[in-house]
């Protein structure tokens, strides 16, 4: 995003968000030393580091609708995935941020993976999506999108070589990378590793020099099982975050040779956890804790520092906004009170470090399938989840269930052999209905406090601020399991009396 000067309203800002798909922590930035990731540690030298970000939702199009809107899922209306059968959409009267920059005469694009919907509530001038594309080639193949962000920007400088002035610009590069692909293309890899290696039949990708680890390098997540079967499925993963990290390289090489580099705010993070056991479609914190790294030009004196600030990607919205004096609008989706950010510029986190110490999230489901609806709050050491309909078992995505390292779990719990996982299935699948976890002292939250009385003031006090959020966000699911909402009525929230 570039940003022209400051005392004026800026005419010429612009912004170029790299997104990554199901990413983690498998970088230099973030300490693993194993994978080679010289772009993104080379951007964070740039950078913020922010050391706890937060997805406010463990599922893809979920995910993407509240970057894009600053709205949590359960608010803006995007429940599940998009595509398919699911078919989930955000109602038709939010407004995304791409509707805004544009109402804003602020050219926007994207590349890669959209998927959310429906397209006018998200329109894009310059659109090269699974829409109108194939997601392998615009989310994966590093060449083609060096090229389209080539296009794009050859589109700003066309119109400064005009005479006129260029718009400013906001780009959206969403890589596919390094999502698993072996459920739709088995023949490229588990993570589609081999996609443009130039194997035969496997294609070539000619900016890609692909970065092969074996399973003795890898170093295991806490909450992934510790097997042979999960090491090779992790190295696996480990090739295409090096594409990854290649192709967001790229991105940023065109932003220089196209001379806005010292002009734009760059933002890198991820949509949710990565798809692993106890990972993706989790509010743990495994399931919601994201990489992010925040670049401003404007912003010198902190680049290469590390934030400990509790950021969520519902924050993403108002710092673009922020960053382009663009003003939220007051309109409602209840026909009540109008809608509310609940998250914040992070602008002000880059010139000296807050005191934000929380962040919530909320799922309800992620396959039509899954429907699992879950609440959290994180503050300082604590988080609270609310399993609100904890008497059914957790449910597993077709992604999940096909992969390498699930299967092995499957079939070692069910030959009654060692998992080395840190969970059982079972415990995995039922869950209560309160979980309080002191992540400082418990950091892979192994240890359920919600019924240790000598915690129950902190309890207490999280439920609380999680029911006010909730609230505050027009939550349909704020009086279940154990009450209906009627919202015309007084309470609202309606006993069941059904003993949960």
């Amino acid at each position: 995003m570039r940003r022209p000067n400051p005392e004026a309203r800026r005419s010429d800002p612009q912004s170029v968000q790299p997104a990554a798909d199901d990413a983690g922590f498998e970088t230099e930035v973030y300490n693993n030393s194993v994978v080679r990731t010289p772009h993104l540690k080379a951007l964070s030298e740039r950078s913020v580091i922010f050391k706890n970000a937060f997805s406010s939702v463990s599922s893809c199009s979920p995910s993407r609708s509240t970057i894009l809107t600053g709205l949590p899922q359960h608010q803006n209306g995007m429940y599940g995935l998009h595509q398919g059968v699911h078919h989930f959409n955000s109602f038709d009267e939010v407004r995304s941020l791409p509707l805004l920059l544009k109402q804003a005469n602020i050219r926007t694009g994207i590349i890669g993976k959209k998927h959310v919907g429906p397209e006018p509530v998200y329109p894009f001038d310059f659109a090269y999506t699974e829409e109108n594309s194939s997601v392998l080639q615009v989310g994966r193949n590093i060449t083609r999108i060096k090229l389209l962000v080539r296009k794009f920007l050859k589109g700003q400088k066309e119109a400064e070589a005009a005479g006129g002035e260029a718009p400013p610009f906001f780009l959206y590069v969403a890589f596919h990378d390094p999502h698993r692909c072996g459920h739709s293309q088995p023949q490229y890899g588990s993570f589609c590793e081999k996609f443009g290696n130039g194997e035969s039949g496997m294609g070539r990708i000619p900016d890609w020099k692909p970065q092969y680890y074996t399973p003795d390098q890898v170093k295991v997540p806490y909450f992934v099982p510790d097997t042979p079967t999960s090491r090779a499925d992790i190295a696996a993963q480990y090739t295409t975050l090096s594409r990854l990290d290649q192709g967001i390289g790229l991105v940023l090489q065109e932003l220089r040779d196209a001379g806005f580099e010292n002009e734009t705010l760059v933002i890198y993070s991820s949509d949710n956890g990565i798809p692993f056991p106890n990972g993706r479609t989790n509010l743990y914190g495994s399931g919601v804790s994201e990489p992010m790294l925040v670049s401003s030009p404007e912003h010198r004196q902190r680049w290469g520092q590390s934030s400990h600030a509790y950021v969520s990607l519902l924050d993403l919205t108002p710092t673009i906004l922020d960053w382009f004096s663009v003003p939220y609008p007051s309109y409602s989706l209840s026909r009540r009170s109008p809608v509310q950010l609940t998250g914040r510029s992070l602008l002000p986190a880059l010139s000296s470090e807050p005191s934000w110490d929380t962040a919530f999230s909320s799922q309800s489901l992620h396959e039509v399938t899954m429907y699992y609806p879950m609440r959290s709050v994180h503050q300082g050491r604590y988080r609270l989840l609310h399993n609100l309909h904890y008497r059914m078992p957790f449910p597993i995505d077709q992604d999940l269930y096909v992969s390498p390292t699930f299967q092995d779990l499957l079939n070692r719990t069910h030959a009654g052999q060692p998992t080395g996982w840190f969970k059982t299935l079972k415990e995995y699948y039922y869950r209560e209905r309160w979980e309080l976890f002191d992540t400082h002292s418990d950091p892979s939250e192994v240890k359920n406090l919600a019924g240790d009385p000598a915690y129950g003031g902190v309890l207490e006090g999280l439920r609380e601020q999680l029911l006010k959020w909730q609230w505050l966000t027009e939550d349909p699911w704020v009086c279940e399991p154990d009450a209906v909402l009627e919202a015309k009525l007084e309470p609202q929230c309606r006993p069941l009396y059904n003993d949960l």
